[in-house]
């Protein structure tokens, strides 16, 4: 019986980068990006062989902007994906897309190409704020690309949204709720944002939540952050708003109607094995050396040398070591690929740190009995302390075989998976 894998392929290019963005993205002229294209296709038939015994029960093209793509593009990728992986009847196929960058003739590319799931950034339905975030579209376009997308037959949809922009308020944040519920998506992202160094939004707050209003950019002046009660009061009313709605939240920041739940992010909770395919992807595989994490390089040039017209498709390798290879990284290695950076054979205890803090992310928490399956033990026996402390002070509960976070512990979540820490 083959093994399952999730799929993930990126797709580095948009319009535009937003004020917030710190994802591994950025524009580019048609050719850089047809020239790309061919290069992932490379990548995708250099992995056919190694990765045979396993079945792909779920397929993510993110970004960046897939969207910018031509239709026939990402037609081609979806026909090399097909060609190369044994990929399920039932594959949830997922493909990010942005308003302003959809046309009719993209959407029949993309239904003919298989994709069944599409996750559309919106991220706010006031347009002030949109342009505050550096977005190209407005609410008109957004509302454009929803009712095109409907019209072609995408009857499995996500939108996403970002809380706790600057100058937003819990009345603006409940417009937005309510506006994009009353549409009926099938899921909802809604993401508190992070202010991330090396970004515009880190220049102009410096990750300070206090700003004096002055004129800056694009004519627009600088609100200040959501103080920590707003962003506290926006995040509390999220799951309460959405329930009104028919959605329940199975993920931290994760709402569906029940058969909606992304298949493909629940992997990522659960430990599925993945394989990141294109610029910077990342990817966990239990190879016959052990389970291990590895990434391809974010050097668009050093992607290109290994997978572009003039290549040979010889082998980045592992750039922090030198010498000698031993059998183990050799194995290690193959599965990685050729534009592999470094691996990382993870430990036990990174296995079982990934198992708390991963799994805690969603509403129905662990297994224990899964937990002992992996890892041979108890999970007292590692993390006894923490969990009766938590539970003693209802920041978690069991409920049979589970153990999950309470609404209380989901309000200080980060602060607990650093307890899990080895």
């Amino acid at each position: 019986m083959k093994r399952e894998l999730e799929l993930y392929v990126h797709i580095p290019f948009c319009v535009r980068k937003c004020a917030y963005c710190d994802f591994l993205s950025g524009p580019a002229d048609e050719k850089t990006r047809a020239e790309y294209v061919d290069a992932l296709i490379r990548e995708i038939k250099s992995r056919k062989y190694e990765y045979s015994d396993y079945c792909v029960s779920t397929v993510f093209m993110g970004g960046g902007t897939p969207s910018v793509l031509e239709g026939a593009d990402a037609a081609r990728i979806f026909q090399a994906l097909y060609e190369n992986f044994d990929i399920s009847g039932d594959a949830e196929i997922t493909m990010e897309v942005n308003p302003g960058t959809v046309t009719e003739e993209k959407a029949v590319m993309w239904k003919k190409s298989g994709i069944n799931r599409l996750s559309i950034g919106l991220q706010s339905a006031d347009d002030r704020e949109l342009k505050m975030l550096g977005r190209i579209h407005g609410c008109a376009e957004f509302s454009d690309t929803w009712k095109l997308v409907r019209k072609e037959g995408f009857d499995n949809v996500n939108i996403d949204l970002i809380s706790a922009i600057p100058g937003q308020t819990t009345k603006s944040w409940e417009k937005t709720l309510r506006t994009v519920a009353e549409l009926g998506p099938e899921h909802i992202s809604a993401y508190s944002l992070i202010v991330e160094e090396g970004t515009p939004f880190y220049k102009w707050y410096g990750g300070e939540r206090s700003l004096p209003e002055t004129e800056n950019v694009q004519g627009l002046s600088l609100p200040a952050l959501p103080d920590e009660d707003t962003e506290r009061e926006i995040y509390q009313m999220t799951a309460h708003i959405l329930q009104e709605y028919g959605y329940h939240r199975y993920e931290i920041s994760n709402y569906a109607k029940y058969g909606y739940e992304c298949r493909h992010n629940l992997g990522y909770w659960e430990r599925k094995e993945y394989l990141g395919l294109g610029l910077g992807a990342s990817s966990l595989v239990k190879t016959p050396a052990g389970e291990c994490r590895f990434h391809n390089t974010a050097d668009m040039n050093k992607y290109m040398s290994v997978f572009g017209s003039q290549s040979e498709c010889g082998k980045l390798g592992n750039e922090s070591g030198s010498g000698s290879v031993s059998a183990e990284q050799t194995v290690m290695q193959k599965y990685a690929g050729h534009a592999a950076e470094e691996t990382e054979k993870m430990s036990k205890n990174d296995q079982m740190e990934e198992f708390m803090f991963l799994g805690l992310r969603k509403m129905d928490g662990i297994s224990c009995t899964e937990f002992h399956k992996n890892f041979g033990c108890n999970i007292e026996e590692i993390y006894g302390a923490q969990i009766a402390r938590f539970i003693a002070l209802e920041l978690m509960e069991r409920r049979e075989d589970r153990l999950l976070l309470t609404e209380r512990g989901i309000d200080v979540s980060d602060s607990l998976f650093v307890e899990f820490m080895l």
